[in-house]
């Protein structure tokens, strides 16, 4: 198995697991949960290999199914011992985000992909998974949240895969320091409340 394909089924462990805490929140039943694990951790991988013109990895291999159900019954039967939900989301949340930006840009590069399609394929893997799963459950997405600066993480990781690989020709190195800095820079953004500047509307000229 190659190191990407251990980090898609390490994203696809955790994403579900925050799809099933959000389902925890809204008091679904255990079919609701399956569907927004599932929904969360295979939806941003999805999109990745539809763009790519691959097979969808859960697909060639239905093993990601089976990680997405069991995270998914896991959460069901311990989600009330947590003392935040929504905290155990964010850290939950910032772990998979990591995972995927580096699982999405290795497997482009993987695929002959330019550079800027790696990290379009970073972001996409490692933002839209929660996108999808938010909308669902009719809260405002994280990626879309005033200010937050949730997809610029996953930019700046993707670009990190690059740079790294550029500088390193070793795909590890560059896994682990994209993993990194994606992780730190999410972590350090809702520790410290870091915000991006937001449009602020003024009165028209005359």
């Amino acid at each position: 198995m190659s190191l990407f394909a251990v980090l898609d089924y390490a994203a696809v462990l955790v994403f579900a697991i925050t799809g099933a805490l959000v389902a925890s929140r809204a008091q679904l039943d255990i079919v609701g949960f399956a569907f927004l694990a599932g929904l969360t951790a295979l939806g941003g991988g999805t999109l990745r290999d539809v763009l790519l013109d691959r097979t969808p990895f859960w697909i060639a291999e239905p093993a990601y199914l089976a990680v997405a159900g069991a995270a998914a019954v896991g959460v069901f039967f311990t989600a009330h011992l947590l003392e935040s939900r929504y905290r155990a989301l964010l850290w939950c949340d910032a772990f998979a985000l990591a995972f995927a930006v580096v699982a999405g840009a290795g497997i482009a590069r993987a695929e002959g992909a330019a550079g800027a399609i790696v990290v379009v394929m970073g972001n996409a893997t490692g933002c839209f998974g929660g996108l999808m799963r938010d909308v669902v459950a009719n809260e405002v997405p994280l990626v879309l949240k005033q200010g937050e600066p949730y997809a610029t993480c996953a930019l700046v990781g993707a670009l990190t895969v690059l740079g790294a690989e550029a500088l390193t020709g070793l795909s590890a190195l560059s896994a682990v320091a994209g993993f990194a800095v994606t992780l730190g820079a999410r972590v350090a953004g809702f520790r410290m409340g870091w915000r991006l500047p937001v449009y602020r509307p003024r009165p028209p000229r005359n």
